[in-house]
């Protein structure tokens, strides 16, 4: 079984399938099953929603930071607690434990 077309709520083809499960549908997709001579049309909802905490990363762990150009009293800082400058990313690069010894937690970036 193969897919050929995957489409995303409010285009055409969808329009009923949204008004019946709204927010809750992520896509439609049309398959097509060669064996059976069928054309199967499914979709993909959301049956459960949970708000999941933030994984803190560990204490050794390097973890990235945005501090702003002007901000030269807090650059130094995270300078002398370690931290490297990385120049493709403009962005800090620190183990956690001296971010959160900082308390910087909330500038950490995360990358994809």
């Amino acid at each position: 079984m193969r897919t050929r077309l995957v489409l995303k709520p409010g285009q055409r083809g969808t329009i009923k399938l949204v008004a019946e499960y709204g927010d809750r549908l992520i896509c439609v997709r049309y398959r097509y099953d060669a064996e059976r001579n069928r054309r199967l049309k499914t979709i993909e909802l959301i049956v459960k929603e949970t708000l999941v905490a933030p994984k803190e990363p560990a204490i050794d762990q390097l973890v990235y930071l945005q501090i702003a150009w002007g901000e030269r009293d807090l650059a130094f800082a995270v300078k002398q607690a370690g931290g490297i400058w990385d120049a493709r990313r403009k962005l800090w690069k620190l183990r956690y434990i001296h971010v959160a010894r900082l308390g910087l937690v909330d500038r950490i970036i995360e990358l994809q």
